[in-house]
């Protein structure tokens, strides 16, 4: 039976997702169900905006059978929104999480949808990937979150300004940028090879 890796689709860019993923030769489809969960092996969160994604996940019953998945190791990428997501803390915030990555994060801290940007990011000298030498990889904030701390568990692959902005935690692997908006599909290879090991 081939690997099939979900992209949440309750808002954002998911389609790109399911796009950059199939690209790489993995199956991908769109999951907005409990039933559709049950039937992947691992899952990306789009970008979007968290608290109504955390809204729509408790609405649609979702929430506690994506938890389980996480807790049962089910790998997971979540990029801007869906980092905010995973963390088990944000700034100022009571809103729906999943939780599960020991970050703790500040959401929209660039600014507003006007101060989005693009940069080049810094590979970190622990991010032992060959890919990531090949270029330099450039993220596109929009709106973007930073992540103010990390857990002890929780190693920093890329930078930008000294932040981290790709962060891993065994099988969950989070961006504060949109990995899905450039033709660069190395985060998502990543996510799926070395992360998943699909």
């Amino acid at each position: 039976m081939s690997t099939t890796v979900g992209v949440l689709s309750y808002q954002g860019d998911f389609q790109q997702h399911i796009r950059r993923i199939s690209e790489l030769g993995v199956v991908a489809r769109a999951v907005r169900t409990v039933e559709a969960l049950a039937g992947i092996d691992a899952l990306v969160i789009p970008g979007g905006e968290s608290t109504t994604i955390g809204m729509l996940l408790e609405r649609f019953g979702m929430m506690e059978p994506l938890r389980r998945r996480i807790a049962d190791g089910m790998p997971v990428l979540g990029t801007c929104a869906g980092a905010i997501l995973l963390a088990d803390e944000i700034a100022g915030s009571s809103q729906p999480r999943i939780g599960g990555l020991h970050v703790s994060i500040r959401r929209n801290a660039y600014g507003r949808q006007v101060e989005s940007f693009e940069a080049d990011l810094r590979v970190t000298d622990g991010a032992a990937w060959p890919r990531w030498a090949e270029a330099p990889v450039h993220g596109v904030f929009i709106r973007a979150p930073v992540i103010t701390s990390v857990g002890a568990d929780v190693d920093t692959v890329l930078e930008f300004e000294d932040t981290p902005v790709l962060v891993r935690q065994n099988t969950l692997l989070a961006a504060t940028f949109h990995p899905e908006l450039t033709r660069d599909t190395r985060v998502h290879d990543y996510f799926l090879h070395s992360v998943a090991g699909l």
